[in-house]
């Protein structure tokens, strides 16, 4: 890996080192607006996010929620493309360098951008990684392997229904850290139980050294310090897009509102001590 792409490592140490997980924040791409956006993206680390998760809008997602998909929505509807979302993280990179950002998505998009052009672009831009929700381990050769090729890590999901077959082919190519989905089911869908997850990490820690990062159904401080107990880091997606459409409901800035939810998230998982390894 490069020295720009090594930064979800380096992340990941540090975290080790300070004996904490750590808080994984997701909004997508141009929601509300290309320039809100932008202004909650450069606010995110300073209120507590030690990795950032940008949604690529796309119009048929299947493994988010009624939450994300009303966000995807409203950023198509303000002109959000793919090309705009490397543009946010061109523009973000100015004034952070070491903050990991990594970008999810579905593989359409970035198969109309052309794969080759899209690495380069995307590596130009400072994205340190992807997850594409709808190429599985078979389908290594579309993206996963040039993805790494060009130093950019390819993050995989596992789910409750990753048995100890599946996973050593879910991980074969995996790299950055590993994103284990705490339901069977949609984004925002439900609460996870953090006592199945501290055995499904555990297990899954068994298979491999990469860190290990939880998310679906976090909305709290409350829960997300039950999954950093458990969890090299928690993440947030569906809470966090939800403010957005409450603050266009009150009219506030939606900036705002959802750095505070931000603050209080990130206060909650540093507040959960971890033993050395």
């Amino acid at each position: 890996m490069s020295e720009a792409v090594s930064r979800i490592d380096r992340r990941f140490a540090a975290l080790k080192a300070e004996g904490r997980a750590g808080l994984v924040t997701f909004i997508t791409a141009g929601d509300p607006d290309h320039e809100t956006c932008a202004r909650l993206l450069a606010g995110l680390p300073a209120a507590g996010a030690d990795l950032i998760e940008l949604g690529v809008p796309f119009t048929d997602p299947m493994a988010d929620g009624p939450s994300i998909q009303a966000a995807n929505l409203r950023a198509l509807a303000n002109g959000a493309t793919l090309r705009r979302t490397l543009d946010l993280v061109r523009g973000f990179r100015r004034t952070d360098d070491a903050t990991p950002v990594v970008l999810m998505g579905y593989f359409n998009p970035i198969s109309a951008y052309g794969v080759d052009a899209f690495l380069a672009d995307a590596k130009q831009a400072g994205v340190d990684g992807l997850i594409v929700v709808d190429l599985p381990p078979e389908e290594d050769d579309e993206l996963c392997i040039p993805a790494m090729q060009a130093g950019i890590h390819f993050v995989r999901l596992a789910t409750p229904t990753t048995d100890d077959a599946r996973l050593p082919a879910v991980l074969q190519n995996t790299s950055g850290f590993l994103y284990y989905v705490s339901i069977a089911g949609i984004t925002g869908a439900a609460a996870p139980d953090a006592g199945a997850v501290g055995a499904a990490v555990a297990r899954i820690k068994r298979h491999t050294a990469l860190p290990v990062a939880v998310g679906f159904g976090i909305r709290d401080g409350a829960r997300a310090a039950e999954i950093a107990a458990v969890a090299d880091a928690a993440v947030v997606g569906s809470a966090l897009v939800d403010r957005v459409a409450e603050a266009q409901a009150k009219g506030i800035d939606p900036a705002g509102h959802v750095l505070a939810l931000v603050r209080e998230l990130g206060d909650a998982v540093r507040g959960v001590a971890k033993a050395a390894a």
